[in-house]
């Protein structure tokens, strides 16, 4: 593992691999990226150089509250800075659920720094977003409001930031409690403003402007759903759908939380698909 200060925060990296273009990978909601490791070196040994990295919030990077722009917006422009850093611009972009809007929002808001998309699990639709409003933000503002950031330190999932990077505590607890009310609550709404939109964080517009290749693979549960893939894939203009790599399952029988051991099963071939995307991508 190495570490880089992006924007004044420390953010903790490793690169898979050695030679080739390169290719950055994140997870979804605001989990460490070791789950994406194995997936690493199975593409890495096509020929690629993987960089995984925990956002800011996450991991063993450092906690850092920008009410600026939406969280996945920060989080972009932060792996744009961190690919600037390694010289691995422009780069193919992937990941996750949360981790495909960041690439998503990567594409929109650094098109230059781009050379593809890998996208799986995409997330969309009202239940999506009214559901992982309440547990990106909602949790953290009722949080902090009954006890503080002291409180917020003992929540679980800044519980395992700060076991993770013990000098996490003292940044919380030197966080203003009304200021990080604040930068929740302005997240919480950027989030809930993607209710109509065709995916979150990204319209129709936003998608019809990307010129860099995609490539998806549909989620089968309520949250990741078939239809928000194909509504992505149709809207990309060089985009390639693959709905078979999970369960296809009907809108009316979706997983209601989807199911890591399937997608861990898959892996092998999600690497595949992936190489031989990337392969004919570098070919044009």
């Amino acid at each position: 593992m190495s570490e880089a200060i992006i924007r004044g925060v420390h953010i903790n990296y490793e690169v898979v691999g050695n030679s080739g273009p390169w290719i950055a990978l994140t997870p979804g909601s605001r989990r460490p990226y070791g789950e994406l490791v194995g997936l690493s070196k199975a593409i890495a040994a096509a020929g690629y150089r993987v960089l995984l990295h925990d956002r800011r919030n996450c991991g063993a990077s450092e906690v850092a509250f920008d009410g600026s722009a939406s969280e996945h917006e920060v989080w972009a422009d932060d792996l744009y800075e961190l690919g600037k850093q390694l010289g691995a611009l422009p780069i193919y972009v992937g990941g996750s659920s949360a981790g495909a809007r960041l690439a998503i929002l990567f594409a929109i808001r650094h098109p230059d720094g781009l050379r593809g998309l890998l996208l799986w699990r995409v997330t969309g639709g009202q239940e999506a977003v009214d559901r992982l409003a309440e547990s990106y933000y909602g949790q953290f503002i009722k949080i902090a409001q009954a006890g503080g950031m002291e409180a917020v330190c003992k929540s679980e999932h800044f519980a395992e930031c700060i076991k993770a990077r013990p000098a996490n505590r003292d940044r919380l607890l030197q966080i203003d409690v009304g200021q990080f009310i604040k930068v929740m609550t302005t997240w919480r709404e950027r989030f809930l403003e993607s209710a109509m939109l065709p995916i979150v964080g990204a319209s129709e517009a936003d998608l019809r402007a990307i010129k860099a290749p995609a490539c998806l693979i549909a989620g089968n549960d309520v949250i990741h759903t078939p239809a928000t893939a194909r509504k992505a894939a149709g809207l990309i203009p060089n985009s390639e759908l693959h709905e078979d790599v999970v369960e296809k399952r009907s809108d009316d029988k979706l997983l209601k939380e989807w199911d890591r051991k399937e997608w861990r099963d898959v892996e092998p071939r999600i690497a595949a698909i992936f190489a031989t995307f990337l392969k004919r991508a570098e070919s044009k």
